[in-house]
């Protein structure tokens, strides 16, 4: 399904007052892309159409890196931020702190390039555990995990790795929940909160009770002070397809919204990524831009929002997992979420 991106008026707003701080990276940007600066910054901003409150709250859309790890691989980060910047995001949301980066770059070079770009990065996606003693991940080397998250000022540091440290049984899924609060206690003690990012295989059963539902048991055994989820959403509505009969038959039907509207305290980020409806694949979707697809991220965001308290404590991370062109998904990304609107 494929809808039309209409820019937002207050986005126009606010890129004409970051304009002149661009125009300088912007003219380095295009000097390094060529050709493929084009498509992404020729289009006139127009006013949306509509009417209702933006269902995007300002300041809290994000990018995870990893949907333009081409571009930080061959460019280096300060023409990727320049990019963002001029398509109108508030925050980055890191996948490494290299990531093959054109050059080396320090900590503190990467959080002075975020703020020069008026960028807050604010999570990073980090290994849980590994074979390796010396791995850079949550297990094998929390304080170092911590110290580099402090350094950058993030505000969340979490991990995108299932929590399948020892297997998917009941006991298994409490094992890393006594994991995730001790790596949720640290990072609490700095400031920061420990998250999660799910991806469809949570949301399965326990292969020793079957009625019992993964993600249930990390919920249940996970202190809600010390440990919390980036839902993506995608990914959630994957489990939907593949995980709303029991190993058995019998219908479990389960809705990811209701997850998140049930503990709202629990979902500080979220992983905004959209999918078209395609029962023949075995996930059930195929991934494409946001705002190609079915997933209803006008009900999505605006449900959230709209609890009491709720407009600015979340972030919404635009995502794609190899996206055919990263650019022009993150532009494309940008003017739809910023088109939408609340219903009246």
């Amino acid at each position: 399904m494929s809808r039309t991106h209409q820019p937002d008026p207050e986005l126009t707003h606010r890129l004409s007052r970051r304009g002149m701080l661009g125009v300088a990276a912007g003219a380095t940007v295009a000097a390094l892309l060529g050709t493929t600066a084009t498509p992404a910054t020729a289009a006139p901003a127009t006013a949306a159409t509509g009417r209702g409150r933006p269902v995007l709250p300002p300041g809290r859309l994000g990018i995870q890196l990893y949907s333009l790890r081409d571009k930080v691989s061959t460019l280096g980060f300060a023409p990727v931020f320049a990019e963002l910047e001029k398509y109108g995001y508030d925050e980055v949301e890191f996948a490494g702190y290299t990531q093959g980066s054109a050059g080396p770059i320090t900590l503190a070079q990467l959080k002075r390039l975020a703020r020069d770009h008026g960028l807050t990065p604010i999570g990073s996606h980090v290994g849980y555990y590994s074979s390796d003693p010396n791995a850079y991940t949550f297990a094998q080397n929390l304080t170092k995990v911590l110290d580099d998250a402090q350094a950058l000022g993030l505000k969340h540091i979490g991990t995108a790795a299932g929590p399948f440290r020892y297997g998917m049984t009941v006991d298994a899924m409490k094992r890393a929940a006594e994991e995730f609060n001790t790596y949720g206690a640290a990072a609490k003690a700095r400031g920061m909160k420990f998250y999660q990012h799910n991806h469809s295989e949570e949301f399965s059963f326990a292969t020793d009770n079957p009625k019992v539902r993964l993600y249930d048991v990390l919920l249940r055994e996970t202190d809600p002070r010390l440990v919390y989820l980036e839902m993506d959403i995608f990914w959630a509505y994957v489990a939907q397809f593949r995980f709303s009969k029991r190993p058995d038959g019998t219908p479990a039907p389960f809705e990811p919204l209701d997850y998140v509207l049930k503990r709202p305290d629990r979902y500080p980020l979220f992983h905004v990524k959209d999918g078209e409806s395609d029962p023949s694949n075995p996930f059930g979707y195929r991934m494409v831009d946001v705002g190609d697809g079915d997933i209803d991220y006008q009900k999505f965001i605006s449900a959230v929002t709209r609890l009491k308290g709720h407009r600015l404590a979340h972030h919404w991370q635009a995502e794609h997992d190899n996206p055919t062109e990263s650019f022009t998904f993150a532009r494309r990304s940008s003017e739809h979420l910023h088109s939408l609107r609340e219903k009246c």
